[in-house]
């Protein structure tokens, strides 16, 4: 048999909503700071020194030419000239200069200031943990 129809509505009483908000709280502090240490640290180091020795060598003879400058070694020789007036005009070698190169070296020992920083981090109370006590 046919029952009745019925409408049924449904009418709603209570609704709930959540809403998330957030808020700033200091839990806990930190600090930082840099410390610097210093220590003295010898460095051995091979030292090159260079010297040179300037001979002049009389040579007072005559040259067909000109000499030019020469290296025997580690010795430059540079060839001085004049011109002599005789009956005809002739070069004579007055002199060369040597320029010898000597190397010598030195062990040396210099005291040199080193730094290197450590970061030193400290952790603090947090304002509940402060209220507590």
């Amino acid at each position: 048999m046919n029952e009745p129809q019925t409408e049924r509505e449904t009418i709603p009483v209570v609704e709930e909503r959540a809403t998330v908000r957030t808020r700033a709280r200091i839990t806990g502090t930190l600090r930082a700071r840099t410390v610097t240490h210093e220590h003295e640290q010898a460095i051995d180091a091979d030292l090159s020194v260079e010297t040179l020795d300037v001979r002049r060598v009389p040579m007072d003879r005559f040259v067909d030419h000109p000499i030019p400058d020469r290296q025997e070694g580690d010795t430059t020789i540079i060839s001085v000239i004049e011109e002599v007036a005789v009956l005809t005009v002739r070069l004579k070698l007055v002199e060369e200069v040597r320029i010898t190169r000597h190397t010598s070296t030195r062990k040396a020992t210099e005291r040199v200031t080193l730094r290197r920083q450590d970061v030193i981090v400290e952790r603090g109370d947090s304002p509940s943990d402060a209220e507590a006590s």
